[in-house]
């Protein structure tokens, strides 16, 4: 198409025609870029990935005789979940050889994700490791079905299945997923009582205030990446955990600042060394205590931190 960048455009800056107006195959893909970021980063638990698969999704579109299509936002979507998917199954290959536990990608996020419940449950780090559990296939279906309330015949059309076919799989990945999730929505307010509780625990070092804020099963997961030094596998167990981050916290505590953030939707901590960010922990909150704690320390995975990424359903 004549006058389109071949990098893909943001709300900063792309294609444009006369009187600066974005030509349209432009100003469809940045109506709906931030919707189609979220889907790419639910399917693949990384903003760096994501932003591929958008880069992908734009050389196709931009090819596309805009005239025959009936519905943009639909069609940019299948384009953006067979990208995604073909990644997805590339990426599983790779993670195998992963050093340590994988996490995803910590995005800051802008404040109005946090008010969408529904959109911040499904972006947590948690529902992302739940999401981590189906295959390539049973997650995109999870995603566009229960986050973005696709149809099943264009759920189909995205993932080559039948329209039945992707009904029984939706149904088993609902399934798979409930037996995993977090057990409630948690509120805001609630993550952030149990964050700040966690920050003065941490602050203190004090063992005890830990325990008391830790669930009996918590698990602590660290993720390095092998660049940075991290747990090598999951710590399961309140005093196990406590004395973890106990011993942790007690080596950086005069030179490292503890700063609270929205991540992925919900309250988490940065810490910073000498204002660089160097760890992102986020929580996992049931029943007013923690169970789980996820620490990103891989440097590739924190470039999402200096800016807030804005998330669309």
């Amino acid at each position: 198409m004549a006058g389109t960048s071949q990098t893909a455009p943001d709300d900063r800056g792309g294609s444009t025609g006369q009187n600066d107006r974005p030509d349209p195959a432009t100003e469809a893909f940045l109506t709906h870029r931030n919707l189609l970021f979220t889907v790419a980063y639910e399917m693949l638990g990384s903003a760096a990935d994501a932003e591929d698969v958008l880069q992908e999704t734009w050389l196709r579109w931009v090819g596309v005789d805009l005239d025959t299509v009936r519905n943009q936002r639909a069609y940019l979507v299948r384009i953006t979940t067979r990208q995604a998917l073909t990644r997805l199954r590339a990426l599983g290959r790779r993670r195998e050889s992963y050093v340590g536990p994988w996490l995803p990608a910590p995005l800051l996020t802008a404040p109005d994700v946090a008010e969408d419940a529904e959109l911040a449950d499904s972006v947590s780090m948690a529902m992302l490791l739940v999401l981590e559990t189906l295959a390539p296939t049973e997650r995109a279906v999870f995603v566009l079905r229960e986050v973005f309330d696709v149809g099943y015949d264009e759920i189909a059309e995205a993932v080559d299945k039948s329209p039945a076919a992707v009904r029984q799989i939706a149904h088993r990945a609902r399934a798979h997923v409930a037996a995993r999730r977090p057990r409630g929505v948690v509120s805001p307010a609630e993550s952030r009582d149990a964050l700040e509780a966690f920050q003065r625990a941490a602050d203190t070092g004090d063992l005890q205030r830990l325990l008391d804020i830790l669930a009996p099963d918590v698990v602590f997961m660290g993720d390095g990446g092998g660049v940075k030094q991290a747990v090598l596998r999951p710590v399961v167990g309140a005093d196990s955990v406590a004395r973890v981050l106990a011993a942790g916290l007690s080596r950086i505590a005069a030179t490292a600042s503890l700063q609270p953030a929205q991540v992925n939707g919900y309250p988490a901590l940065i810490v910073r060394f000498d204002g660089e960010i160097d760890t992102v922990i986020a929580v996992r909150i049931d029943d007013g205590l923690v169970t789980g704690l996820y620490a990103v320390r891989n440097p590739e995975k924190l470039s999402h931190m200096q800016r807030e990424t804005t998330l669309r359903r």
